[in-house]
């Protein structure tokens, strides 16, 4: 298959600008501001997560005012996010962390490219050039480099169809998973009231009356230290805590015998609660693990389960992150943790909704099956299709 440089296909390469920069604020109604926050992985547009500029801050900004059919894709920190501009988020604009680029109509359709710069052939490709050490970045001239795979139009819309199929059951697995996740919400707040109001006025307690709770032992990370890793013993840092649900099983990172030395093994059945970065996220070990100090142990008493601390602190992960100060990131502490009011119901109604959890974690499962193989799928085709 030929291939071609992006840039020699483009029109326009080009970025914006953060309007505080030329003096300008942003506003609570206006022209959308697109950010990287604004675009799913998948590359859809959180429309409300758009900032908003004034009609005179667009003009100011000319040179980045968004037009239908350009193609965003993040150039900073959270590399390769792609997503099509439509009609309907129009007039908008973007910022310098997202790359816009527009190809004139006819030369390529505009869903293949975007599946193309969504590729591990790309991901490859920008890997190679990834630059900086606060934030890593690409630049335009790295983009315009791209090498992108160039078939017939009938063969660029036969790919199309068939990786928006794939792409739709995996939207379709996605929702399923959250409707679950809201109808286990939806059941807390049946059996125990809200708990940001207790409404049913239950007996409340410290968090820290509740069972012990320390941070994990370790400052430092293993991309600043790798003699702390490669050893027999589970490392789980914030990230892993963030995207597990509500167990974790799996680990990508080991202690060595000296990270175990400057950090301490937690027991299978703790409840990590993340304090930096991604506030007050929880989940429940399934094996012994360490942690860095970023991560909070709580192993709880006989007043509570872990299941049902998992579940009520999903309903104040907001409300912490905005009380949390921001030095180099946002981060809460032990004193804020410890301090928390628990609402605690009787140990009947904590075992009720634990078997409504456990129902709904099968079906989820089986959700997350189907979605693994989707994913994996997807994966496979992009590889056949784009190299």
């Amino acid at each position: 298959m030929e291939k071609v440089r992006l840039g020699d296909i483009a029109s326009v390469i080009t970025k914006g600008t953060t309007p505080t920069t030329l003096g300008y604020d942003f506003v609570e109604a206006g022209v959308n501001f697109v950010k990287i926050e604004s675009i799913t992985e998948n590359g859809e547009f959180l429309t409300d997560k758009f900032a908003h500029i004034t009609e005179e801050c667009d003009r100011k900004l000319s040179r980045s005012q968004l037009q239908r059919s350009d193609l965003l894709f993040s150039i900073a920190g959270a590399i390769g996010r792609t997503a099509i501009v439509t009609e309907d988020i129009l007039p908008a604009n973007t910022n310098q962390a997202l790359a816009i680029i527009r190809v004139p109509e006819g030369i390529v359709d505009y869903s293949y490219l975007k599946y193309v710069l969504q590729s591990p052939n790309i991901v490859e490709q920008f890997e190679k050039k990834k630059q900086g050490v606060a934030q890593l970045n690409i630049s335009l001239k790295d983009i315009g480099g791209f090498l992108i795979p160039m078939c017939t139009t009938d063969e660029q819309k036969s790919i199309v169809d068939t990786m928006d199929k794939v792409s739709e059951l995996i939207a379709l697995r996605k929702e399923q998973l959250a409707k679950l996740d809201q109808l286990v919400k939806s059941r807390f707040i049946e059996l125990f009231g809200d708990p940001v109001y207790n409404n049913n006025g239950l007996l409340t307690k410290k968090l820290c009356e509740l069972g012990s709770l320390d941070r994990g032992r370790s400052q430092h990370r293993p991309r600043n230290d790798p003699k702390l890793l490669n050893g027999p013993y589970p490392l789980i840092q914030t990230g892993e805590v963030a995207s597990a649900g509500l167990y974790i099983t799996e680990y990508k990172n080991t202690y060595s015998e000296l990270g175990l030395q400057q950090s301490k093994m937690w027991k299978a059945g703790t409840l990590c609660i993340t304090i930096a970065a991604n506030i007050a996220q929880t989940a429940i070990l399934t094996f012994d693990a360490c942690f860095p100090d970023s991560v909070v142990g709580f192993v709880p008493n006989d007043a509570v389960s872990a299941t049902y601390m998992h579940y009520w602190f999903g309903f104040f992960q907001k409300i912490l992150e905005e009380q949390a100060p921001q030095v180099a990131q946002k981060n809460i502490n032990l004193k804020i943790l410890s301090d928390l009011d628990v609402m605690v119901p009787t140990k009947e109604q904590q075992e009720q909704f634990a078997a409504f959890v456990e129902q709904t974690d099968k079906s989820k499962s089986a959700i997350q099956q189907s979605l693994d193989k989707l994913e994996l799928l997807k994966k496979s085709l992009m590889q056949e299709y784009f190299g």
